[in-house]
């Protein structure tokens, strides 16, 4: 028996167990693209694959509704491969293992990918569904959503008729999201090579113990990033004592997430190695009682570590000072919509290699000209620490449209599935939608999803009576909404 099996709807979390026995994270869609094909030539259904793994995917009209305007079913394949500490699970080449309590849905020691897997799910059980009454369908399945929107930018949209698109793509039940963040990310380098030790003793300093989380979604939440807090911790070391020298520092694997761990080595004089301990001990203390409401297990810790080359103390020195002085989290507030966050940054990788630092950011704005301004000046910084910006998957923002009947029946369809009124929304998250209106003059878009709660972290999880009653709405099986808008 499978592990969902007992869950309703049936249909949907079926297709939801399937899609997640294969691998499919960022830049690994190959498995789960060709499953989508395999399970709509299942379904009898024309269908279409471009060479980024993109999917599309038509079901004609249902008797009587031939004349109808097609609607776009949208949501992406990839995710975001997230795993406890200790977990041997590869996520390249394995499927999820899924875990219920009849309540929520989770995977064992990852995360889910119900960002944005559940959607897909959800778009093949309507396809499926031989009683329903719907015009036209069009199933849109794009790749690499997590790192770029790289597959919704390669689209060819040219053979899409419909002009109403609803995006699964949202977290938050009862919220429809009419409006996104445009984004792109800063792909920072500072050379540097290292050299031999001279009575130098080594020290691994690691910082763990944070929730991290979406870098759209929960940026506002005042959680710790950890490579942001590592750079303030060793660079207030460096200031403390004469003579540190950074072998390596490494934190985060996805620009996107909120970092939850860095570990750093350095290498200190001999005559100096208790002071470090000591002031390590004493930042300790400082993070955890500023971080106790955001992240109260957060642990900064130190130990012996073996005799590993370092950079120079000057090349120390310009590294440490760059990454302190970058910008770290929300920038600016939405005048427009109250609580949004307009304008933010975050540091989601670093890594020093052979070569020298490489860290990236994830840059939003709802604002063109901020986002602009924000990728200057992180390039300002970098340049003036004797390192290089280029920028890479920069994607526009969805403009919020005043009037929309689309919308409109949506929430309509809401209201008669939960007797609730849904709220109109923002989102500081970046949403396909900005790339679609782009791409197809005169699109109307509706973002909307069930419950999700952590996502890209292991502890991520899916609810089950929210994915039934969305469901329910897309399906629009109420009375007053049982047909899709001509």
């Amino acid at each position: 028996m499978s592990a969902l099996s007992k869950l309703q709807p049936k249909a949907v979390f079926s297709y939801f167990e399937r899609l997640c026995s294969v691998p499919h994270g960022s830049g690994n869609t190959k498995q789960i693209s060709d499953l989508c094909i395999a399970m709509a030539e299942e379904l009898g259904l024309e269908w279409r694959q471009d060479v980024s793994n993109n999917v599309v995917i038509w079901k004609k009209a249902s008797p009587g509704c031939e004349n109808s305007k097609p609607i776009i079913l949208q949501g992406h394949l990839d995710m975001v491969c997230a795993k406890e500490d200790g977990c041997t699970k590869d996520m390249t080449r394995e499927g999820l293992d899924l875990r219920t309590d009849g309540e929520w849905v989770w995977a064992d020691k990852t995360s889910l990918g119900g960002d944005n897997c559940i959607a897909v799910a959800m778009i093949f059980a309507i396809l499926a569904d031989k009683t329903l009454v719907h015009p036209p369908l069009e199933a849109v399945f794009t790749v690499d959503e997590e790192v770029g929107m790289d597959g919704a930018a390669a689209l060819d949209c040219s053979d899409i008729k419909g002009r109403k698109l609803l995006n699964l793509d949202s977290e938050e039940e009862g919220v429809f999201t009419v409006s996104c963040a445009g984004g792109a990310r800063a792909n920072c380098f500072i050379p540097a090579a290292r050299e031999g030790l001279c009575d130098e003793v080594c020290y691994q300093v690691t910082l763990d113990g944070l929730l991290g989380g979406h870098s759209g979604g929960e940026i506002n939440k005042g959680r710790g990033n950890a490579n942001v807090l590592m750079a303030r911790v060793l660079y207030a070391a460096s200031l403390e004592m004469d003579g540190l020298r950074l072998c390596s520092i490494c934190g985060g694997q996805f620009d996107n997430v909120i970092c939850p761990k860095a570990e750093a080595v350095v290498a200190v004089p001999a005559e100096s190695a208790e002071k470090f301990c000591s002031l390590i001990a004493q930042y300790c203390c400082v993070l955890q009682n500023e971080y106790a409401a955001s992240d109260a297990r957060l642990r900064l810790t130190c130990c012996r570590a073996a005799e590993q080359p370092a950079l120079s103390c000057g090349k120390t020195e310009a590294v440490l000072t760059t990454l302190f002085s970058l910008p770290q989290g929300v920038q600016e507030m939405s005048f427009d919509f109250a609580g949004l966050v307009q304008t933010s940054l975050n540091m989601g990788t670093l890594a020093m290699k052979e070569d020298g630092v490489h860290f990236s950011y994830s840059v939003r704005s709802c604002i063109a000209s901020q986002k602009k301004d924000l990728l200057r000046r992180v390039s300002a910084i970098v340049t003036s620490g004797g390192g290089t910006v280029e920028v890479s998957g920069d994607y526009p923002g969805w403009q919020f449209r005043k009037e929309s009947a689309f919308r409109d029946v949506i929430l309509q369809s809401y209201k008669n599935v939960t007797g609730e009124d849904g709220r109109i929304e923002a989102t500081h998250g970046g949403l396909e939608c900005g790339l679609f209106i782009e791409k197809i003059p005169g699109l109307d878009a509706v973002s909307m999803g069930p419950e999700l709660h952590d996502v890209h972290s292991a502890k991520e999880r899916l609810s089950v009576a929210s994915t039934q009653r969305t469901y329910e709405v897309v399906q629009r099986r109420s009375p007053a909404a049982s047909r899709m808008p001509s």
